[in-house]
């Protein structure tokens, strides 16, 4: 049997398509922005920290000369942040061809975002649920465009909405919210996939996981985790550029389609190449999925023109 190993020699041209990316100035942010300014796609850095971005960017073009990256302020945290980012987005590109959802947390000390949600669902699922609405009228018109979002192995784990405390007020742990803010990431695609197909869109939504990869992602993980990763990282963890390849699989592929999930192909999708990998029942669950879309709607006050 010959297995497929889909790698960054696999993206296709991206010459005249505009590509945003949360998160994009560290880990698998950056590799999807540097490889889709090596095709030739104009990218945004939406970040939090803008020097960072500024440096990331300048990293970039040391190895693409002529690569078309820009970056603008953009905190997940900060509904004020997310609408003063897609109202700038808005006013410099009349289209937007692929909007990567990758920024996050991942197992935070109890905090809340500007807003007063939990950080983890507030910055990985509303903040990202909140901008997608917001630009999505700029991918509507284009053949090909996607939404993608990142998700995690950990939407399997411990995790699942509850939808009368979803502020966690009640009681916190870090590694099951974290596990809920991925969770609400794919039922997120799954509806607006859905929302997309019934109007025949040329729009798709997609999702994609990074396995384990080694990242700053990881800085919050707990004690001994921690100690873990830093002493035997390198030996299961897989690097950001290979962690980056099931995004740049579920965004670039010609043959993805509408609800696709990308993860990698290998031990219990911790690394690989990037394969289409299963769904956990609880993502599936399609009264879930719109009972998450209208609470998103509520908390943040978006609506979708789907």
């Amino acid at each position: 049997m010959v297995v497929e190993k889909w790698s960054e020699a696999d993206v296709p041209a991206q010459d005249g398509r505009v590509a945003v990316i949360t998160g994009a100035n560290t880990g698998i942010g950056f590799e999807t922005a540097r490889v889709l300014a090596e095709r030739g796609a104009t990218v945004v850095l939406a970040v939090r920290d803008t020097e960072k971005g500024e440096d990331a960017a300048a990293r970039i073009a040391a190895t693409v000369p002529r690569a078309k990256v820009s970056v603008r302020e953009l905190d997940l945290a900060s509904l004020a942040s997310v609408r003063a980012a897609a109202e700038r987005l808005r006013a410099e590109h009349a289209r937007i061809d692929l909007l990567v959802n990758n920024a996050g947390v991942m197992y935070t000390p109890k905090a809340t975002t500007r807003d007063g949600f939990e950080l983890q669902f507030g910055t990985n699922h509303l903040g990202h649920f909140a901008l997608t609405g917001l630009l999505l009228d700029r991918l509507l018109p284009v053949p090909g465009s996607r939404v993608v979002t990142v998700s995690s192995m950990a939407h399997r784990f411990r995790s699942e909405i509850d939808f009368e405390d979803p502020r966690a007020e009640r009681s916190y742990d870090r590694i099951s919210a974290y596990g809920r803010s991925k969770l609400a990431n794919l039922l997120f695609t799954r509806e607006l996939q859905t929302r997309l197909a019934d109007r025949k869109a040329d729009t798709v939504a997609t999702a994609a996981h990074p396995g384990l990869s080694a990242t700053e992602l990881m800085r919050h993980l707990p004690g001994p985790l921690n100690d873990s990763m830093k002493r035997f990282g390198s030996l299961v963890a897989q690097s950001p550029a290979m962690g980056a390849l099931p995004t740049l699989r579920a965004a670039t592929d010609p043959r993805a389609r509408g609800g696709s999930y990308y993860g990698p192909d290998g031990f219990m999708e911790t690394r690989g190449y990037p394969v289409p990998v299963k769904v956990d029942a609880r993502a599936r669950d399609t009264a879930a999925q719109r009972r998450l879309w209208t609470l998103s709607e509520d908390l943040t006050g978006v609506t979708f023109p789907v």
